[in-house]
């Protein structure tokens, strides 16, 4: 008979788990059986000896199967879903949904909602009027097979032991663990049902892991995982030392992505849709050359084919379609106030939490999954990294629907900016691909 003291004693002293001993502790711990105390010190045992691959992606699977599961199966084609660790001013999702559908590969995507300074797509979408974000599995999958397209919030009880254990990690500073980041992010990919999946890793002060050397180990923990459960796997490491786009808070950032799809989005935020869509494209298999799939990708983007794709899934889960044509349908801030250079000089540092957490207080962000959040307010950049700007010239312009949140804004604005004589060097976009021949 196993005990959970005995599986505690064996991970404290660096042995490898079993999938029975892994499915004891895990099912017990979802049944009440296992106390908060037992499982905080399994975490922490976790967090000092680390586990080896198997060992995660057994651990994985059983989270994954700890509840609902997603079955994808009567949709047509391969199913690739995207996923993104976090960061601010990332509204990839809105922009690589559409584009990749539009190519004619079936996206089913569930998404979170935002925690913290990094928005969620969810929380975003909702402010497109009449957006309906929880649809049934059974009208999930049928939209996806009618327009090849649908995004919606996750629902029934995906993975429940994943949100069980994270609550428990968070309160016990067991949270930096690449074996339980990793086995959390993928248990729910994988209870959502698609066939493959291409990870989105920021690295920098934005991001959840820091250093690019953090986030390439993290990035090949996911792929090792995906690939030993048998779903082809591929991750892009990408920067999140600046705002990936202009628009930071959740109307904004819908806005953004219309105007992406429109071909006049940033151009880091641009390439790295089109990045993270040609992965989606080869992974599913319609064609496996790099240069033609971004090909058609640009096509479909400059076409207009995409815009056209994204106002049908708009239209199909409720919402107001003619928000692609007119951006004042989407919520509006009472207040806008700018930030002005106080020198003239090279933006050397555009700092993302101070960004994001500004975008926080003005009401855009959540402390707690409780929190109700403003879907008008943000701030909208007016530079990035490098560019060179005049003194009184606008850096960001801040959306608001408190007045007494504005002056608070721009004040913070201050620590964001860092402006200097010399043009700093050009940051990466993408640090590294990792696929399954790196792992």
């Amino acid at each position: 008979m196993m005990h959970a003291v005995e599986i505690i004693r064996k991970k404290r002293d660096g042995e490898r788990l079993s999938r029975a001993e892994l499915e004891f502790l895990i099912h017990g711990y979802v049944a009440g059986d296992i106390p908060d105390y037992q499982m905080a010190a399994w975490n922490m045992a976790v967090y000092f000896q680390g586990m080896e691959p198997e060992e995660i992606t057994d651990l994985t699977l059983i989270m994954a199967n700890s509840g609902d599961t997603l079955d994808l199966s009567k949709i047509l084609g391969i199913k690739v879903d995207k996923h993104s660790t976090g960061g601010v001013g990332d509204t990839t999702t809105l922009i690589v949904a559409p584009l990749v559908a539009s190519c004619g590969v079936p996206v089913a995507k569930m998404s979170g909602r935002g925690l913290g300074h990094t928005g969620g797509t969810v929380d975003k979408l909702e402010s497109i009027p009449g957006y309906r974000v929880e649809l049934s599995p059974d009208e999930f999958v049928e939209q996806v097979n009618r327009i090849g397209v649908s995004v919606v919030g996750q629902t029934g009880e995906l993975a429940p032991a994943d949100k069980l254990l994270y609550a428990l990690r968070d309160v016990t500073s067991t949270v930096e663990s690449i074996p339980l980041i990793a086995s959390s992010i993928m248990s729910k990919k994988i209870a959502a049902g698609a066939d493959g999946f291409v990870l989105d890793v920021k690295s920098g002060s934005g991001a959840f892991m820091k250093s690019e050397e953090e986030a390439i180990k993290l990035a090949q923990t996911m792929v090792q995982i995906g690939t030993l459960a048998e779903r082809s796997t591929v991750a892009l490491v990408t920067d999140m030392n600046q705002p990936l786009g202009r628009g930071i808070g959740n109307a904004l950032e819908v806005k953004e992505a219309i105007l992406t799809l429109q071909g006049q989005g940033p151009e880091r935020l641009t390439e790295l849709c089109l990045e993270l869509s040609i992965e989606m494209l080869l992974l599913a298999g319609p064609m496996t050359d790099r240069a033609q799939a971004r090909k058609l990708l640009e096509t479909n983007l400059h076409s207009g084919l995409a815009l056209k794709k994204f106002a049908e899934l708009i239209a199909a889960q409720g919402g107001d379609p003619r928000v692609i044509e007119d951006l004042s349908l989407l919520p509006q801030a009472r207040f806008q106030e700018d930030f002005l250079a106080p020198q003239a000089g090279y933006v050397q540092k555009l700092d993302p939490l101070i960004i994001g957490g500004i975008a926080m207080e003005l009401g855009a962000g959540r402390e707690t999954k409780d929190t109700v959040i403003d879907l008008a307010v943000g701030l909208e950049l007016k530079c990035q990294v490098g560019d060179y700007v005049e003194k009184g010239a606008v850096l960001a312009r801040i959306y608001g629907n408190q007045a007494q949140h504005m002056s608070p804004a721009i004040s913070s604005c201050t620590r964001a900016f860092t402006l200097g004589d010399t043009k700093p060097p050009a940051l990466p976009l993408v640090y590294r691909k990792i696929t399954a021949k790196d792992v």
